[in-house]
């Protein structure tokens, strides 16, 4: 273990002065904020800390000019002995912070005007539409929980015929300065929390907080195009400000049902249409579904089942109102079910009659079969 006069660079005769010049030279220049994450420096931080502890105490260095370190080791202590730590010169100017005091500590630190105006915070809502809500647009009236400036006291805080006066612990300054040896700290006065004055009779209404929890309708309208977890910014609703800070913003996140007859992805829909098996096979219209009415699409003849029809223009309305997306038909051939026995009989005449040409699907894939069994033969 290094000699303590030697990590601080003193004589062994140093005055107490020299040797808090000493270390507070090397303090600043080993200090951890001063070398983020280099280990070698916090090391040394420790051991100048260390040193300074014990040679800055005249019964320690006495001790330590005597016997060196053994005058701790015998007894199991040390100058880290009672749990000493490099941080605790600093912690009872800071309250335990650590080394997080280190601008306040060498000059340099800033800190918020506690007297300034403070704009209110932002609030989220969460609204629940329908999917036609979501498409046409709609106007909605809720209610929002929000804090607004006290009516009692105007937002001052004190009881009507009452004001603020100057804190008596900071003289009204707002902030207490601390020192112990060469150290000197400024920080907020915890009287009056940095602002110099205090209120000496609080408002009934607010209790001195100067504002006031209410529950008030807000008239807002959904634009059209608004999808499942959009947001939509209500300014100037949410909480109110602090000492004629702004009021704060209301944030409306929508949450649509879903739809029973489209789906959506981005400003596209997708719907899913059933078509009678004749129409698949022989061609034809069929009528679907869009969000502006009805429309009627072309089935070509032969169309199977989930064939993809697109009708440009169909779909969700962008919310930033540049156009729309598409509306995509996928068609379902419906096969007959519950058959009388004459349709059974003109359905096997009929099938009778079909050839290879007209099932074009089976004799591919009976073609591939017999490929890949012949392969295990």
């Amino acid at each position: 273990m290094a000699d303590y006069y030697e990590t601080l660079g003193i004589a062994k005769n140093a005055s107490a002065d020299e040797i808090k010049k000493a270390y507070r030279k090397l303090a600043v220049k080993y200090h951890p904020d001063k070398n983020p994450g280099n280990k070698e420096a916090e090391e040394k931080f420790k051991e100048v800390s260390a040193a300074y502890e014990t040679l800055s105490n005249p019964d320690k260095r006495r001790r330590y000019d005597q016997f060196g370190h053994d005058a701790y080791t015998r007894s199991g202590g040390g100058a880290n002995a009672g749990g000493f730590n490099a941080q605790d010169i600093f912690s009872q100017f800071f309250g335990g912070g650590g080394f997080g005091g280190f601008e306040d500590l060498f000059g340099g630190g800033r800190h918020a005007d506690p007297n300034a105006p403070q704009r209110g915070e932002d609030l989220r809502y969460a609204l629940d539409i329908d999917f036609e809500d979501a498409m046409y647009g709609v106007d909605k009236k809720i209610n929002v929980s929000r804090y607004e400036q006290c009516d009692s006291c105007s937002g001052s805080g004190c009881a009507p015929g009452s004001s603020k006066k100057s804190c008596s612990r900071c003289g009204g300054s707002g902030v207490l300065n601390l020192s112990q040896g060469f150290f000197s700290v400024r920080q907020p006065c915890p009287n009056c929390s940095g602002t110099g004055q205090v209120i000496e009779k609080p408002c009934p209404k607010c209790h001195g907080q100067t504002r006031v929890k209410v529950t008030a309708p807000l008239q807002i309208h959904i634009p059209a195009g608004m999808d499942n977890g959009s947001q939509l910014r209500v300014p100037g609703k949410g909480n109110a400000g602090v000492r004629g800070g702004a009021n704060g913003d209301v944030y409306i996140i929508t949450r649509v049902r879903p739809s029973e007859v489209f789906e959506r992805e981005g400003n596209d829909l997708l719907c899913e249409v059933p078509i009678p098996f004749a129409v698949a096979a022989a061609g034809g219209e069929v009528d679907v579904p869009t969000i502006s009415g009805k429309a009627k699409i072309r089935v070509p003849a032969g169309t199977q089942s989930d064939t993809v029809l697109r009708l440009k223009g169909k779909g969700a309305p962008s919310v930033r109102g540049n156009g729309r997306g598409d509306l995509h038909i996928r068609l379902i051939v419906e096969t007959p079910a519950g058959l009388s026995a004459a349709q059974l009989e003109m359905l096997e005449k009929f099938n009778a009659s079909l050839t290879e040409k007209n099932q074009r699907m089976q004799k591919n894939f009976a073609e591939k079969a017999k490929n890949f069994l012949r392969g295990e033969d």
